[in-house]
């Protein structure tokens, strides 16, 4: 299992947000997370990626239990292993989307001309390499959008955590999304995890997890070859 979730209770005060969610995902595997707003996707979302501790229960990613490592240790484990995509791109204006997507590769200490590689890499593979030295308000949603997950991917990590990642997006470039997660899963075998209210992008999952008042009421699979 790339991810495993046991037991998640997240409280905020006396407000039970989260109410003893347990899941499995496997490598390679695409699944959608849907339900009503405030039935608690995100905050189970940010739990799985360590961008918040729960309340109590466990998460295991690729084997490692991530709520137990100190700051220092999760910090690399979050760089080396786990990549964010959001609704807002949080792209920094002064840079180019070159730059934006080095940005993880130069703090992961990798080698300069290796990050810079990759990034060209990825910029030709999403299409928007004649767009690499324009900054983020030179570019379109969808430019933006593919310079986030480009950025994402350049520590080559194993999973993939978005956001709402077609929440500002028109219909074209919205499909263009759901073909490049495709492709991207196909080409580089991450795995992706994705909170959304768009059925279309749900859809193109191996799994749909269905939520209400936090808690995973239903599951769809809609690939039975997954393992």
């Amino acid at each position: 299992m790339m991810i495993v979730a046991e037991h998640i209770h997240k409280y905020y005060g006396s407000l039970h947000v989260l109410k003893e969610v347990s899941l499995t995902i496997h490598k390679s595997e695409i699944v959608s997370i849907v339900g009503a707003s405030g039935a608690g996707k995100t905050t189970l979302l940010q739990i799985m990626g360590s961008l918040q501790q729960p309340t109590s229960g466990i998460v295991r990613i690729d084997g490692v239990d991530i709520h137990k490592l100190k700051e220092t240790a999760l910090a690399k484990f979050r760089n080396r292993k786990i990549g964010f995509v959001f609704q807002f791109h949080h792209l920094l204006p002064e840079f180019t989307a070159f730059e934006n997507i080095c940005i993880p590769g130069y703090i992961s200490g990798r080698p300069k001309k290796e990050i810079e590689k990759r990034a060209l890499e990825l910029c030709e593979f999403m299409n928007i390499a004649h767009r690499m030295r324009h900054k983020p308000q030179e570019l379109s949603g969808g430019e933006n959008q593919r310079v986030a997950i480009a950025r994402a991917l350049i520590n080559n990590p194993e999973v993939v955590f978005a956001d709402e990642p077609s929440g500002n997006l028109d219909s074209a470039n919205t499909q263009e999304l759901f073909s490049l997660i495709l492709s991207l899963r196909e080409h580089f075998k991450q795995t992706f995890v994705i909170v959304t209210h768009n059925s279309e992008l749900a859809n193109i999952s191996d799994r749909i997890l269905h939520m209400s008042d936090g808690k995973i009421d239903k599951e769809i699979v809609l690939n039975q070859q997954v393992k």
